[in-house]
């Protein structure tokens, strides 16, 4: 057995602070040995503790004791399953402003026994399984809601998904590391992105951007920070749908357009003068340019 140079949950400490936001409680992790060649689904105590004397305190030690009894199909299905599920829908669910008891500890130390006992696979599925129920519901939400509220809330969608992200995939390291990574060949974070690209984003994309396009030529109408929100959140989940609205787009984001050729000048300069025309209908003046350059003046 070789003994990893670094444990894995150091990289989750980052999130620890998400997750207190949350109201999920964390907790340091002892140091786990793991067989790195086998990517793997077991786990086994320190190949150093030969005495009797050592192995008798090992015994006594609940977490290597319970990796010392085999889980089975059947236990994992009753006991650890249902233990995840509800934490997970919890997390899902829970608005910044909830204070929901989670304990992180268990959570993790369920997922650890699960990959020791050979049930990633089953545990990837019924994860996966786990949000994109969740997302289909809030698909169906997304789709009852007046046009006018839909910008709002997606935007709320997405941030609540991103949060609970936070604190699921840090849990759920061990699983990403020795299943997905290694017999995937993917990553969590990204597949979770993904379910709620296809099952949300997808569905609403084409209502969304027209509402988008509208709200953006009249200032004021969406928060400025919701619309921003909303667009980068598209592109960082379908960088492709840049093409059915690259003027919004390049409002938020930078770069994303072609270099401006000498060419195209007048029709960014109509550009500009339609946009000053268009705030100036609404309401928006631009100042005593005579005071102003009289200043400039003086």
């Amino acid at each position: 057995m070789e003994e990893m140079e670094e444990d894995p949950l150091e990289q989750i400490e980052d999130d620890n602070h998400n997750c207190r936001a949350e109201g999920v409680s964390v907790f340091s992790p002892a140091q786990v040995c793991v067989d790195s060649d086998s990517s793997s689904d077991t786990c086994e105590s320190d190949s150093s503790a030969t005495s009797a004397a050592n192995s008798a305190a090992l015994l006594l030690n609940p977490t290597s004791k319970f990796l010392l009894n085999a889980m089975t199909a059947e236990e994992y299905r009753t006991v650890y399953w249902p233990k995840l599920e509800r934490a997970i829908e919890h997390l899902l669910t829970q608005s910044p402003m909830d204070h929901i008891s989670i304990s992180y500890e268990q959570i993790y130390s369920h997922v650890y026994k699960c990959v020791c006992q050979q049930h990633s696979e089953l545990l990837y599925n019924d994860l996966m399984w786990k949000i994109t129920s969740h997302l289909k519901q809030v698909s169906s939400e997304l789709q009852a809601s007046p046009p006018e509220h839909l910008i709002e809330n997606f935007n709320l969608a997405l941030t609540q998904y991103t949060a609970a992200l936070h604190c699921i995939v840090p849990v759920f390291i061990y699983m990403n590391k020795f299943y997905i990574e290694t017999k995937l060949n993917r990553d969590l974070r990204d597949d979770l992105m993904k379910l709620f690209s296809d099952h949300v984003a997808e569905k609403h994309v084409s209502t969304l951007l027209p509402l988008l396009k509208k709200a953006h030529s009249m200032p004021f109408q969406v928060k400025p920070s919701t619309m921003e929100s909303v667009v980068k959140g598209l592109y960082a989940l379908r960088p492709d749908w840049v093409p059915l609205a690259p003027a919004l787009f390049s409002r938020f984001i930078p770069q994303i357009e072609p270099p401006a050729l000498e060419s195209q000048l007048p029709y960014y300069a109509a550009q500009d003068k339609r946009l000053q025309m268009e705030l100036s209908q609404n309401g928006f003046s631009r100042g005593d340019q005579s005071r102003k350059r009289a200043s400039e003046e003086s």
